[in-house]
């Protein structure tokens, strides 16, 4: 697997055939098909027999509605992700692509690589651990090892990077999915992977304009509002935007947000305003390439809307078209979007030329990922580009260089040799959504227990926390050393107590108990943040204080032997964190010479 693999996709590039394609192709296409190449729905990755009335559910959404390609994810149950494996991503979408008419541009929100969706693929951490590392040449890596990686199993197209600034700490949903707060360093890092990711072969897409960092509600679950001024929008929210224009990023995706700034009619979201689209991305802002929406099954536009899904969808398809988007994503009724667009431009609502104009470009992007000469991927390209070691190396470097240690007032960070410590030296806290049900979880305790056989873990969540108060405390009072990890990242729709817009922070009951372990006992208690850096700024009392930016195993892991001294202590918070520390801060530690790291 080590050997270079002969399966790779090429660059991102538009040649002078593809182009000459693009136009005949245009040409010989009914109005029918030029309208379902506008719309995208999603496929569920998981096995299908031929038979499978989900299957034949997509054959039909290509054969009556012509859509032009899918957002590839997987199923949902009970609000958790069923993980499928990357041979079957790659066994679907060539199956889907036998069966189209066209080439399909098969897209994937693969915002932490491939194992958002995937189970195996290189897990990377979330984007503001690039933002603490601070290196750009690990975001290009990053988007190069991506597209290698989502070409294997037949994706085109990531809907990433994220271009918001988060400069609001109550941002429910994009919180660490941001780069940080720093318009410069966004721009570098958006910037870097666009290019690595151009370089690997697959389109990128700079989202969600014109800003949604400084806001503070999810606009899964309702309407976000940015309130800043013209001035302000120009200084900070677009400049990420403006620099990945100019690097060529492939689209940009509109959020569904209200921008008085930008455009004052209050029940017309960014992602249905000429105003913001015309106006301000294409004649301002000078981007000539595709314009989608963010997916229009989402309560921050479908509000603006009354009716069936059937009316809705055609709805906010029209709506956005007509606003300058160039294709809506993921409506709630395909076949409601596709009536709805057919029929606009049948009675002349929206132009055929209109309608030409849009269609070319996705056409175009077909084009430019070498669509029209094969559209298949071998599958035994899934098992020499995947998971490669040299991948997973470049993961496991962003997880470790981005640890940051923003307060260590007790000097508690390396911890000493623990091996033989007493049975409950230790006492780690494991704070999460789902008691002893995250990876995450696991996987800081089994580290941990490596290097100190004796310690104590609990797991605390919403439904525990109270009944594990009095028991926590008193373990914690009898302990020498005190580790509190507090997992909570964005995630869509979201909500803790209190917070029905959204929250990436600890629910209530648990944060009373993890303030109630700082207060009694701030000089032995480390606090780390295994997600949402601003958890910490709910603990005034807090003295000792580490952020990984991110909830996955690897972070988790790298936090175990960043705590032990095994390797460096470098990153820097890429947010200010109100009441504990400003933007740039970051503790720097090297690795202790008496330890060895653990495998």
């Amino acid at each position: 697997m080590g050997a270079k693999s002969t399966h790779a996709a090429g660059p991102v590039h538009l040649d002078r055939k593809g182009e000459q394609w693009a136009a005949k192709t245009l040409r010989h296409m009914t109005v029918e098909d030029k309208v379902g190449q506008m719309i995208m729905p999603w496929a569920r990755v998981k096995f299908l027999n031929a038979e499978n009335p989900e299957y034949l559910e997509l054959l039909k959404e290509m054969r009556l509605y012509h859509v032009g390609g899918f957002g590839v994810t997987i199923p949902v149950d009970g609000g958790q992700l069923v993980m499928s494996e990357p041979l079957e991503a790659a066994a679907l979408t060539n199956s889907l692509q036998k069966q189209s008419k066209y080439p399909l541009l098969m897209a994937a929100d693969f915002e932490r690589g491939l194992s958002m969706r995937l189970t195996g693929p290189s897990a990377f951490p979330a984007a503001m651990a690039f933002g603490a590392a601070g290196d750009p040449q690990l975001a290009r890596e990053f988007g190069r090892i991506s597209a290698i990686e989502s070409r294997a199993i037949g994706i085109h197209w990531n809907w990433f990077p994220i271009a918001d600034v988060n400069s609001n700490p109550d941002n429910p949903i994009i919180d660490t999915r941001s780069f940080g707060e720093d318009p410069a360093l966004v721009s570098r890092m958006v910037n870097a992977y666009i290019e690595g990711a151009h370089r690997g072969g697959i389109l990128t897409t700079v989202k969600h304009f014109p800003g949604h960092g400084d806001t503070d509600t999810d606009s899964h679950l309702a309407l976000a509002r940015v309130n800043a001024s013209r001035e302000r929008l120009d200084s900070v929210e677009l400049v990420p935007f403006r620099a990945a224009i100019a690097d060529g990023v492939d689209a940009v995706m509109i959020g569904h947000l209200i921008v008085p700034a930008l455009e004052p009619d209050p029940n017309r979201p960014a992602s249905i305003s000429a105003r913001v689209i015309n106006g301000v991305l294409r004649k301002e802002l000078g981007f000539r390439g595709l314009v989608v929406t963010d997916a229009i099954d989402m309560n921050g536009l479908k509000q603006f809307f009354h009716g069936t899904e059937y009316e809705i969808s055609g709805a906010e398809s029209v709506a956005a078209v007509l606003a300058g988007n160039d294709m809506v994503i993921i409506p709630g009724d395909v076949a409601g979007a596709y009536d709805g667009l057919l029929r606009a431009v049948k009675s002349g609502e929206i132009s055929a030329a209109r309608i030409d104009e849009s269609v070319l470009k996705i056409l175009r992007m077909k084009a430019s990922v070498g669509l029209e000469q094969n559209r298949f991927v071998d599958l035994s390209a899934v098992e020499t580009e995947v998971a490669r070691p040299a991948n997973l190396a470049v993961a496991r470097q962003v997880a470790e260089r981005g640890i940051t240690l923003v307060r260590d007032e007790a000097k508690l960070v390396p911890l000493k040799a623990v091996a033989n410590a007493t049975h409950g030296a230790i006492v780690a806290v494991v704070f999460t959504d789902h008691a002893r049900a995250t990876e995450s979880g696991r996987t800081f305790a089994n580290e941990l227990r490596k290097r100190a056989p004796g310690a104590v873990v609990y797991y605390v969540d919403a439904t525990t926390a109270a009944q594990l108060h009095d028991e926590v405390l008193k373990a914690a009072a009898a302990a020498d050393t005190i580790i509190a990890v507090a997992e909570a990242m964005p995630n869509p729709r979201r909500t803790t107590e209190g917070h029905t817009g959204g929250s990436a922070s600890l629910d209530s009951q648990s944060l009373d108990l993890l303030k109630s372990l700082v207060s009694d006992a701030p000089l032995k208690t480390i606090v780390a943040a295994l997600g949402n850096p601003y958890t910490g700024g709910a603990i005034p009392t807090l003295k000792t204080y580490l952020c990984t930016f991110s909830d996955i195993p690897l972070s988790a892991a790298s936090l175990v032997g960043a705590l032990f001294g095994e390797t460096p202590i470098g990153g820097h918070l890429p947010v200010s964190i109100p009441g504990l520390a400003q933007r740039g801060v970051g503790l720097e530690r090297a690795a202790s010479a008496s330890t060895t790291k653990s495998n």
